[in-house]
């Protein structure tokens, strides 16, 4: 009876999270992971006080709470853009360096496992970091949101006794500063924050795919994502002052250009969450699958470079 070795599955799940999960494993002891973590922690613990930049005539009632959420959002983006960027640099060079990918495409594993392990590691990696920092932010801004909303009702029902504001007058001002508390739209803002990094990422791991430096990668990746935010625009006004801008050749191009570097003008939701305004379902919808098309085409794009790489 003729025995036929068994085949490799062209995809196989259980190896794509046995990848992840060595992969999470190992980003983990990164010493950029816990310095970034660390300063972030202290900087959300840090607003369960008041500082100078929290007490002033302009950082008043719900003011103070947007004062408070800005900074500290901006600084979740930026942990999770640069983990995005510098953990997936990373990864396929130190592999390369210690012998690593020998091994694991030895055995054998379809190198699109490889990346989708490796990919899904980074994002395993930013997703707990910023749900630990989300978890803190929230215990804070509930903890001030609650403080502000008890001095602001003392301040109103004091403006109700003297015949300046009215009961609705009240009522507008609590809504008011709940508007700026943990709202289901901040946390709509940090799944956002998260995307972006996810598209981020992904295309920090279709560079890796041709460079053999990590600085190379690095450097290029925060050049699209700098270039991603003005893209858009740039289209916009080369297809209205452009003399070729009926040509389907020049549309196509344009469209081309966009795929290249992903429009990071649409994450500007989380400003406007921030801002205290309501974040629709619809919104973050269209946002997550815009993420899934570009993380999609990056991906994909990093197989078809990644296969034809002589390692």
């Amino acid at each position: 009876m003729n025995q036929h070795p068994a085949r490799t599955p062209f995809f196989s799940p259980r190896r794509v999270m046995i990848l992840a999960g060595n992969t999470f494993t190992q980003l983990v002891r990164m010493k950029i992971f816990y310095f970034l973590l660390i300063f972030i922690v202290i900087a959300i613990v840090l607003n369960f006080f008041r500082l100078p930049h929290t007490v002033g005539p302009e950082s008043v009632g719900a003011e103070e709470l947007r004062s408070l959420k800005s900074p500290l959002i901006g600084v979740m983006k930026l942990f999770a853009v640069i983990l995005g960027i510098a953990a997936t640099a990373l990864l396929i060079p130190r592999d390369l360096e210690d012998r690593t990918l020998y091994t694991i495409l030895a055995k054998p594993v379809p190198r699109l496992d490889y990346l989708l392990g490796k990919f899904l590691g980074v994002l395993a990696l930013i997703l707990v970091g910023l749900a630990a920092m989300a978890i803190l932010l929230n215990v804070v801004l509930h903890f001030r949101t609650q403080e502000i909303l008890a001095e602001r009702m003392a301040l109103a029902d004091g403006m109700i006794e003297r015949g300046y504001w009215t009961e609705a007058d009240r009522q507008g001002e609590r809504l008011e500063v709940l508007r700026h508390g943990p709202t289901w739209s901040l946390q709509g803002a940090l799944l956002a924050v998260f995307l972006e990094a996810a598209v981020i990422a992904a295309a920090a791991l279709l560079i890796s795919t041709f460079s053999s430096s990590t600085l190379f990668t690095v450097v290029i990746t925060t050049l699209v994502y700098f270039i991603g935010h003005f893209v858009a625009d740039g289209r916009e006004f080369w297809l209205r002052t452009s003399s070729l801008g009926e040509d389907l050749t020049v549309h196509l191009a344009s469209r081309a250009l966009v795929v290249m570097f992903p429009d990071f003008r649409p994450f500007g939701v989380v400003d406007e969450a921030i801002a205290g305004q309501a974040l629709p379902p619809s919104v973050l919808g269209a946002l997550a699958l815009s993420s899934f098309f570009y993380v999609g085409i990056y991906v994909v794009l990093s197989w078809f470079v990644f296969s034809d790489k002589e390692i």
